[in-house]
């Protein structure tokens, strides 16, 4: 499962935020055992070296620990799981906002974007 990386980000930092994406939507439990260095670094196509910059990372950020011969494991504190969703939340809704900016749409218009593609979100899940 080699993932494809962008050149602007570097490569830690890209596996930092799928696996907090994964953790967030709750394909990574919290208590959850990730995948050795080793074995991270095989799936993602990076050098082991990356992987292990991108764990270190994510537990200073305190959203995983390391348990010394045991591996690496997601946090089962619900309040940094939290800071962690609604940070990443928060990035999203201003990303989105600045791109509306960008092409000139008004709030007024970003919450009728937002409402419009919701509604037609809905009436598409109602024919499945």
């Amino acid at each position: 499962m080699t993932a494809k990386y962008q050149s602007d980000k570097p490569i830690y930092m890209q596996i930092i935020d799928r696996l907090s994406k994964e953790i967030v939507r709750g394909v990574l439990k919290p208590g959850g055992k990730l995948p050795s260095v080793r074995e991270m670094a095989i799936q993602s196509g990076v050098n082991p070296n990356t992987i292990q910059r991108t764990y270190s990372e994510l537990e200073r950020m305190e959203i995983v620990e390391t348990r010394r011969g045991q591996g690496t494991f997601v946090t089962e504190n619900e309040g940094i799981l939290m800071q962690l969703k609604k940070g990443m939340e928060t990035r999203v809704v201003e990303s989105f906002i600045q791109s509306m900016r960008e092409i000139g749409a008004s709030e007024k218009e970003m919450v009728e974007s937002v409402v419009k593609f919701l509604a037609k979100g809905e009436k598409e899940h109602d024919k499945i």
